[in-house]
């Protein structure tokens, strides 16, 4: 169900929390008349009631689009919220409301109950009651909720008098009792409940207990209503006096039940997913034994308790709880104690309770059978020590809650217990501190829930803390665990705190194992495989292997996916917190063990991938590990992909730990992965810290090739003189040092620069300063990539026949030497070159082949390159259509490659497609996005091709502001010195 009415107001299949007080009220009168319109008035009316303010209508329209979002955020459609011109209304099937379950399922009962089938009938009421989850729509103060609530409330008791007068007639008095004691006293002035409280009693012996509860209503009767009870009950009264219950016959007294779970938590939140997956498993699939595992704190004991009760009716004869104490600070309690205190919870006699154990499981299985009971072994040490404590019975049902995965239980369920999702995290942080105090401040609730890991103990004790706080704000403690506190002390209150919870957890585990756990506190990222774990504690891979199994079966580690593994944040803290006080240097060696590791397997996948000529020059020492670097090195990129995250950081914890040489190491042989992939935000966060590094360690060459590599990050965002400027320190670094080699490789990458930003003179001069000193040097890997420098400046400045003769030795270099990367760009430059040259055909074949090796390659930024010079030529072709959808492909890959002034340029060729295929207006507003970007991005020549865009489409209507952009357009062409200067006045001089 997607909404909830029949207790506190849930929406999304959950707990899910909708905080502002006017939404809920809204979203609640929206429900309560479901698939019918609510006029605004009858809605001001509840939201504001006597106060409505000026703008209403304005205030009522932003509630309704705030809850629209909301839907969206939980996955329902916006226009679930329908309006209309006298009001809103809310379209909801009839399975979505738990309300409208309610009345459907309350019709069966009674349509059973006039075909005779009372069992059937006891079914579908208890069902419909079972749907209930407290006062309908608690926690809403308006009036109008509460009237309407108040009828639903009504409906609810109704249907409990005629569930209980069908059970009576099926003898089942015995049941019933303490539930109709409840609801009498929540409901002493309804005379038919207190009649058949009346009745039960009788009908299991209790009559001096039944003349009791008569006069107790009477007097109440009397003093409240100043009347005497109703005929009906006075009847009963004097039956009950004569002996005379013919209606429910002659019935046993029933043995008395056992009631021994604890006290269920009033502010149980969320879970209802497993909640209602257990139950259905319980009920319709007869599962017996249920085993609820989780780290620390998830709140197993809370879900086992809550689904005890849930279970109660089903189950009434013996509801058992047992403390195993398998994770706590006692030794773990014995099958032979714990069969003692079940065996006395059932009232068994300690005289009666055998010494042997087998004897006593045997006693304690005997005492089941026959009853329905459940059963909640909690927080188990093994299956060992539960084996002996379950029944065999087919009327029982067992919850076992441990910290560790209980394997070798026969016939077991498993349901491992997750941490809350954010919305029910916020929901039970509510609860605990009150909904006004957390709806007051939304972000910050969401905040503290997400700094407490979403995890139910964390945020039971974070609101504690408020609630003993009443003048602190929850952005008061938001600030507190944000400001690099130790959170694990933040969320401690009296004697509980969650570090103690853990700790109890840490205890268990063997000395490895926990050497293990503390050395892998040190990892910053948000993952990581056996090969790492292997790496830091300088273990076999698989006794590593074996190691994290365990502490996933510990549920002190995570496994999201098949070998991977993560920390619950709180438990990595917990685990930095233990590595200080392991053996001296402990924690230096860790970190060391672990940066080495990473800088060797991405160098060794950085030498596959990048240019020979890059990383000559990046000399390490052999890997400590080589069998961990092989390992990593057969993932080949992919590993960069799932180590994504966790590079970046490793570079900022080598800076924090002073390892100034592998801090700029590691970004260096990062670099490729992210530039290729286009990530560019971490390639300049990671080299930008490595510089830092490079500077403090007094590398004059460390700071060059530092430098150089940070400029093409900022050089892909067209960030050109920031750029140029960092390449240009470089260039005299490497000219002081007398680095011939290194000199060379600075000037081609300062020759793209320039030449990016259409400074095609200086770009040249570096590239022949640069070609001249790769050829002295004899570095032919250096040269092969010069030319390809050098093609890409000669295509710019329309020097066509020059671009593809040198495109020709650089491709013939590349095949002598293997260099797989020259060969990929050389055939895209032939292909280029070709088609500027009026060779279509040919062009199309050397451009289709370099697009299967850039995708190969995985290069996004390759590939749209390619992709846009193929629908270049298919709109020369005359095939717009087919140029467009090129264009959008390449777009896409350009976008992903992070390069900005490229997209700009694909969008200028998707617009000019679009324009040829008739489509103006789209074509026009095309034009004029890309010319705010190419302004904002200071790209000039992609500025000067979207005002020649425009030209054209205002060519036909308006020639006048057509001359005015044609006119600009030229001007910058001019300056730049680009070969698209003839087309552009070609296309002004028609224009006059």
């Amino acid at each position: 169900m997607r909404f909830g009415i029949l207790g506190p107001l849930r929406v999304g299949g959950g707990e899910a929390t909708i905080t502002a007080g006017r939404d809920r009220t809204l979203l609640a009168m929206l429900l309560l008349r479901a698939g019918r319109v609510v006029p605004v008035e009858e809605l001001v009316d509840a939201i504001w009631e006597e106060r409505p303010p000026a703008t209403t209508r304005t205030q009522l329209q932003i509630c309704v689009s705030r809850l629209r979002q909301r839907f969206v955020a939980l996955g329902l459609p916006p226009e679930t919220i329908v309006t209309d011109p006298v009001g809103y209304g809310i379209r909801v099937a009839l399975a979505d409301l738990d309300a409208e379950v309610f009345a459907q399922t309350v019709e069966a009962g009674r349509a059973a109950v006039d075909a005779g089938q009372p069992a059937e009938a006891s079914r579908h009421y208890r069902a419909a009651l079972a749907l209930w989850r407290g006062p309908a729509l608690s926690g809403i103060a308006s009036r109008s909720v509460r009237r309407r609530a108040q009828v639903l409330d009504e409906q609810r008791l109704t249907v409990l008098e005629e569930c209980v007068e069908v059970e009576l007639r099926l003898r089942r008095a015995a049941d019933l009792i303490d539930e109709l004691s409840e609801a009498v006293e929540r409901n002493p002035l309804r005379e038919r409940l207190r009649g058949q409280l009346m009745l039960a009693l009788s009908a299991v012996g209790r009559q001096a207990d039944a003349l009791t509860v008569y006069r107790e209503g009477r007097r109440i009767f009397a003093e409240e209503l100043g009347i005497e009870p109703g005929t009906a009950l006075q009847e009963l009264h004097q039956r009950v006096l004569a002996g005379d219950l013919a209606l429910t016959g002659p019935q046993q007294p029933a043995p008395s039940p056992v009631r021994a779970l604890p006290r269920a938590i009033s502010d149980f939140t969320g879970r209802q997913d497993t909640l209602a997956r257990l139950v259905k498993e319980i009920e319709e699939r007869d599962a017996r034994i249920h085993l609820i595992d989780g780290m620390a704190g998830t709140g197993k004991t809370a879900l086992a308790v809550h689904l005890a009760a849930v279970l109660a009716a089903r189950y009434p004869d013996a509801h058992l709880f047992i403390d195993l104490h398998g994770h706590s600070e006692r030794e773990p309690v014995t099958p032979a104690a714990a069969l003692a205190a079940l065996l006395r919870q059932l009232g068994v006699p300690a005289a009666r309770i055998p010494a042997d154990v087998d004897e006593r499981a045997a006693l304690w299985r005997s005492e089941l059978s026959g009853r329905r009971a459940v059963v909640v072994l909690d927080n188990a040490a093994t299956a060992v020590q539960v084996a002996p404590l379950l029944p065999n019975g087919p009327d029982c049902v067992t919850l076992i809650t441990s910290r560790r995965r209980l394997t070798g239980l026969d016939g077991g369920r498993p349901s491992s217990l997750a941490v809350l999702d954010p919305d029910e995290a916020v929901e039970l942080l509510a609860r605990v501190v009150g909904a006004d105090r957390v709806g007051a401040e939304p972000e910050a609730a969401a905040e503290v829930a997400r700094r407490c890991g979403h995890l139910p103990l964390a945020i039971r004790l974070a609101g504690a803390r408020l609630v003993h706080r009443p003048r602190w704000r929850v952005r008061d403690l938001a600030d507190r665990l944000a400001a690099g506190r130790n959170a694990l002390i933040e969320l401690s209150v009296g004697e509980r705190s969650v570090g103690q919870a853990f700790d109890l957890s840490y205890a268990q585990l063997d000395p490895a194992a926990q050497r293990l756990f503390r050395l892998l506190g040190v990892h910053p990222g948000a993952s990581f495989d056996h090969q790492v774990a292997a790496a830091v504690t300088d273990l076999p891979p698989a006794d590593a292997q074996d190691l994290l199994d365990g502490l996933v079966d510990a549920h002190l580690l995570e496994e999201p996916e098949p070998g991977r593994f993560r920390f619950h944040d709180l438990v990595r803290d917990f685990a930095r917190q233990l590595i200080g006080v392991g053996q001296p240097g402990e924690r230096a060696e860790a970190v060391r063990r672990l940066l080495d590791h990473h800088l060797h397997a991405a160098y060794a996948i950085s030498r596959r991938m990048e240019p020979a000529a890059s990383l000559a020059a990046l000399v390490l020492p052999e890997p400590p590990r080589p069998d961990l670097v092989a390992a990593c090195a057969a993932e080949g990129p992919a590993w960069f992909d799932r180590n994504r995250s966790t590079l970046p950081a490793l570079v900022r914890l080598a800076a924090d730990e002073g390892l100034l040489r592998l801090c700029w190491q590691l970004a260096r042989v990062s670099w490729y992965h992210l530039f290729s992939r286009g990530h560019l935000d971490e390639l300049i966060d990671t080299h930008t810290v490595a510089l830092r590094a490079a500077e403090r360690c007094d590398d004059d060459a460390a700071v060059a090739t530092t430098r150089n590599y940070l400029a093409s990050g900022l050089f892909r965002l067209g960030r050109f003189p920031e750029a140029i400027e960092l390449m240009e320190g470089a260039l005299q670094i490497r000219r002081r040092l007398g680095d011939r080699e290194g000199e060379a490789t600075v000037r081609r990458n300062l020759a793209i620069a320039y030449g990016a930003n259409w400074q095609l003179a200086p770009a040249m001069g570096h590239l022949d300063a640069a070609l001249g000193l790769a050829r002295s040097t004899g570095q032919p890997a250096a040269v092969s990539a010069l030319l390809n420098n050098q093609t890409v400046v000669l295509l710019a400045w329309g020097r066509y026949a020059e671009a593809q003769a040198v495109s020709r030795r650089q491709l013939a270099l590349g095949r002598e030497a293997g260099d797989l990367n020259s060969v990929r760009n050389a055939v895209g430059h032939l292909g280029t070159a070709r088609a500027r040259l009026g060779d279509l055909p040919g062009a199309l074949r050397f451009l289709r082949l370099a697009l299967r090796l850039k995708r190969r390659e995985g290069n996004r930024f390759g590939e749209g390159e390619v992709l846009n010079e193929l629908g270049v030529i298919e709109r020369k072709l005359g095939r717009p259509e087919a140029a467009a959808a090129l264009h959008r492909e390449a777009l896409i890959a350009v976008t992903a490659s992070g390069d900005r002034v490229l997209g700009c340029l694909s969008r200028n060729l998707l617009a000019r497609a679009l324009l040829d295929q008739g489509d103006v207006r789209s074509a026009l507003d095309l034009y004029r996005r890309v010319l705010q970007d190419a302004v904002r991005l200071r790209a000039r020549h992609e500025e000067a091709g979207a005002l020649a865009g425009i030209a054209r489409c205002l060519r036909p209507t308006d020639p006048a502001a057509a001359r005015t952009h044609a006119t600009r357009a030229l001007d910058l062409l001019r300056q730049l010195d680009a070969p698209e200067r003839d087309e552009v006045a070609a296309l002004l001089a028609e224009l006059d």
